[in-house]
């Protein structure tokens, strides 16, 4: 069986506390949907916004698939998220709160062959935040290994 397809945003954990999780589809035009089987796809530097009630994902690089011979791909185009009105009602009211952002955190293919985004209401760390972070992961590195070596 393959290996499902999952593509993370590493840096939204580090640089965000992340509270509320939406699951939501994406509005994806011509080879996309090959790119992102193949996994030619970063999401490390993309962000959400909010236009017109809508939600938008900005910076979601999706290259261009290679066996597409159309020249009308824009690999960094803005890319409409499908949620319900209720999820955008409740992503409004807490994006209107200072210092909260929508970032996407995971991109992946469920059972169906659909591409789904996760994205997340994050509110942004301190630089002292991502230290400690830091040190409760070094920290717990150092646990695991003694558990090793004592084993």
């Amino acid at each position: 069986m393959k290996k499902p397809i999952e593509i993370k945003n590493k840096k939204a954990s580090f640089s965000f506390r992340l509270t509320e999780h939406f699951t939501a589809g994406i509005q994806l035009k011509g080879s996309e949907i090959k790119s992102i089987r193949n996994r030619d796809v970063i999401i490390n530097d993309a962000y959400c916004i909010l236009i017109k009630g809508e939600v938008w994902a900005k910076n979601i690089h999706v290259s261009k698939y290679k066996q597409d011979s159309t020249d009308q791909h824009n690999p960094n185009r803005e890319k409409k998220l499908l949620l319900n009105k209720s999820e955008v009602k409740k992503i409004t009211k807490s994006i209107d709160e200072k210092g909260m952002s929508l970032i996407p955190t995971k991109l992946f293919i469920n059972e169906k062959g659909l591409a789904k985004i996760e994205i997340a209401i994050g509110k942004g760390k301190k630089l002292y935040d991502k230290r400690e972070d830091i040190k409760k992961r070094d920290v717990e590195k150092q646990i695991r290994r003694e558990k090793k070596r004592g084993n």
